[in-house]
C-alpha cells in the first residue's frame, strides 16, 4: 500500500512542485497551506509522514511539530528558508526526522523521504523481533509466548507488531486506527479499544508478562 504524506507549505508553487515529485515517486499526497487547515484534516486520520514548512502563516511549523510529538511519532521533515545551523538543530531537537533548507532539489527531497521511511521501517526487515516474553517471527507471521504459539487475527497481529517494534512508545488511538484500518477507513476509534481488549485477552491466556497499558486520553503502549 502506498504511503500517504501530508505537505504543509504556504507557497502554492512550492506546494505543487513537492506534490508532483512525490506522486511521481509513488506516494499518496495531500497538501495544505497552513497548520490550521491541516489540523482540520487530522480529525479524520494521520498520514505516514508530514513535510512541513517552518515559516507558515498562523502557527509555525516548529509549534506544530511540538504539539504533534505529544501524541504521535509520525515522521516529520522540515523544509525552510531558514537554513542556518541553529534552526536545523532546533528543528531536529523538537522531534523532526530531517531538515532541508530552501532552495532545495525536489529529487533530493524524495530521496530524503525514502531514507526516513527506511530508518523508520528498517526493523520490519528483521525476521524475529521481541518484547519481554513475546516473539514475532515476521516472515512466518507467527507469535510466540515462550514456546507457546498465539493464534491472532490479521488485525490483532498487526497491532501487536506495532507495539513490539517500539515498546514503551505511546500510540494515539487515532494513529492506531489509521495504521491498522488504513488512512481512508470508515471505522471508529472504539474499534481500536475492542481490538486492544481482544489482544490483551489472548496474550494473558498465553501467559505473557507484557502488558498493554492504557494512557488515558491518549492511547496505548506496550510495557515489556
Amino acid at each position: 500500500m502506498a504511503k500517504t504524506i501530508f505537505v504543509v507549505e504556504d507557497d502554492r508553487n512550492v506546494r505543487y512542485l513537492i506534490q508532483q515529485y512525490l506522486v511521481k515517486a509513488g506516494f499518496n499526497v495531500e497538501t495544505f497551506p497552513s497548520a490550521e487547515e491541516l489540523k482540520k484534516r487530522l480529525n479524520a486520520g494521520y498520514p505516514h509522514m508530514f513535510i512541513v514548512d517552518i515559516m507558515l502563516p498562523g502557527q509555525d511549523g516548529l509549534e506544530f511539530c511540538k504539539e504533534l510529538r505529544k501524541e504521535s511519532a509520525v515522521p516529520v521533515i522540515f523544509v525552510s528558508a531558514r537554513g542556518d545551523e541553529t534552526d536545523r538543530i532546533v528543528g531536529l531537537e523538537i522531534g523532526a526526522d530531517d531538515y532541508l533548507a530552501k532552495p532545495f532539489s525536489p529529487k533530493e527531497l524524495v530521496a530524503r523521504v525514502r531514507a526516513v521511511f527506511r530508518r523508520v521501517d528498517g526493523i520490519e526487515r528483521v525476521n524475529e523481533i521481541c518484547a519481554g516474553d513475546v516473539r514475532l517471527l515476521v516472515d512466518e507471521h507467527r507469535v510466540l509466548v515462550g514456546a507457546r504459539e498465539v493464534d491472532l487475527t490479521p488485525k490483532e497481529y498487526d497491532l501487536l507488531h506495532m507495539f513490539v517494534k517500539r515498546p514503551n512508545r505511546v500510540y494515539a488511538r487515532q494513529e492506531i486506527l489509521n495504521a491498522i484500518w488504513g488512512i481512508d477507513h470508515g471505522a471508529d476509534v472504539r474499534a481500536v479499544d475492542d481490538l486492544v481488549k481482544r489482544l490483551r485477552r489472548k496474550l494473558a491466556e498465553a501467559g505473557a508478562t507484557v502488558k498493554i497499558v492504557t494512557i488515558w486520553g491518549v492511547g496505548y503502549r506496550l510495557e515489556p
